[in-house]
């Protein structure tokens, strides 16, 4: 099945905005998950982390593709489109160590 999704042209390769989730870390708040925005490289947590900042920078922003960052599982995916499609080949690479708060 073929994705459908007119974004995947707009993936960038990126440098990270911070080595965690750059919110959660000014608040000091724990995540579970992060997500790097394939557009500007805004690092954010997932939906799954309590204040769900990847999301929030989608809806600021409109950026619509994000990657699974850490743990670094391969995927990305299109908030607009609603699709996940695989990013393996082109992951965006970690500059530091990831901060562990759980």
């Amino acid at each position: 099945m073929a994705i459908l999704c007119k974004h995947l042209v707009e993936i960038r390769d990126v440098v990270p905005s911070a080595p965690g989730c750059e919110e959660c870390l000014k608040l000091g708040d724990p995540w579970l998950h992060l997500r790097v925005c394939r557009t500007c490289g805004h690092v954010g947590c997932c939906d799954q982390s309590p204040n769900r900042h990847a999301t929030k920078h989608f809806r600021a922003t409109r950026h619509p593709i994000i990657e699974a960052y850490d743990p670094p599982e391969g995927w990305g995916w299109c908030y607009v489109d609603e699709v996940m499609f695989d990013l393996s080949d082109r992951p965006t690479p970690h500059l530091s160590p990831i901060p562990r708060f759980y």
